[in-house]
């Protein structure tokens, strides 16, 4: 306990001692820290949208009016045996027309005169989108399809799924994820690099005591206590701060932003919110400490 007052009184002094650079580790630990917190609420919301979007993708697979119902079964039953396949179900013309009735104008209706010009579909519900476009090339190579389809020239015209759309979205979802791993990785390399100069400042400034320190027989761990003791201290400053700020921005902004974005999904709880806090000082003071510890092993030959 003697030494970790110590350690913690050493600290101190080295933090007043260069208080312009020890306020400028903290200033960018709590910046990195703060930036990587709203990324990751960023994040989540983000991911939660694209789930969304995403459980929307699915597949119809029109077919023709002459079909026969042992042709349409036969193709049900390959496709429920697909791989990222969860449910399959028939619409027939009719239950299509109510559909489209129900979604359209009046006008609409009336200018058909009765008629149906509507087919029939296969729809075909996915566990995993990722696989839309692969699941929808089986059905199009599948031949009791393809004597079936509405559209026997060109079977994958008979096949409706987002193409274009679907394959923009998941560049986007996976764009948005990689740029993210990008910069909290920049941030936390700019976090230690501050840390890193912060702590050869303090060894140079308190250069003649460590040599007395050597003289007197003090042990490696005693000298580079104090520190390991000032990174973790800048660290845990800098993370806590970025926490206040966050918490602010939970009960103040992210009420009117839902407000106003209605049609996003702010699935974030408390709890999701505590995780995240918790994180940022668990990443805050490893950050420190490894930005310490590399510091050390370059200036502090002990």
């Amino acid at each position: 306990m003697s030494s970790l007052a110590y350690f913690f009184k050493e600290s101190l002094r080295g933090f007043t001692r260069n208080l312009s650079t020890a306020l400028g580790s903290i200033v960018t630990i709590f910046l990195s820290l703060l930036i990587i917190g709203v990324f990751l609420v960023g994040g989540i919301t983000v991911d939660n949208v694209m789930k969304s979007v995403e459980s929307e993708v699915s597949i119809t697979a029109y077919v023709a009016d002459d079909a026969s119902e042992a042709d349409i079964q036969t193709v049900e039953d390959f496709v429920k045996g697909l791989e990222g396949v969860s449910s399959v179900s028939f619409t027939t013309k009719e239950q299509a027309l109510e559909n489209f009735r129900a979604a359209s104008t009046s006008d609409i209706i009336d200018s058909l005169d009765g008629m149906n010009p509507l087919p029939a579909s296969i729809d075909v519900e996915l566990a995993d989108p990722q696989l839309v476009e692969e699941v929808a090339g089986q059905i199009e190579a599948n031949q009791t399809f393809r004597t079936i389809c509405d559209n026997p020239d060109d079977p994958a015209d008979s096949l409706l799924y987002g193409q274009g759309s679907v394959e923009r979205l998941f560049q986007l979802t996976n764009y948005v994820r990689y740029i993210g791993i990008a910069l909290i990785a920049l941030l936390i390399f700019i976090a230690m690099v501050f840390i890193n100069n912060t702590i050869r400042l303090a060894i140079l400034a308190r250069r003649k005591e460590i040599a007395i320190m050597r003289l007197v027989g003090a042990s490696n761990g005693f000298i580079r206590g104090p520190f390991l003791m000032e990174g973790a201290l800048h660290a845990i400053i800098g993370s806590l701060l970025a926490v206040g700020v966050l918490e602010l921005l939970r009960n103040l902004a992210l009420p009117k932003l839902q407000a106003a974005l209605k049609f996003l999904t702010f699935d974030a709880s408390l709890q999701t919110f505590m995780m995240i806090y918790a994180a940022l000082v668990i990443a805050g003071l490893v950050i420190g400490l490894i930005g310490s510890a590399l510091a050390m092993r370059r200036y502090l030959k002990v």
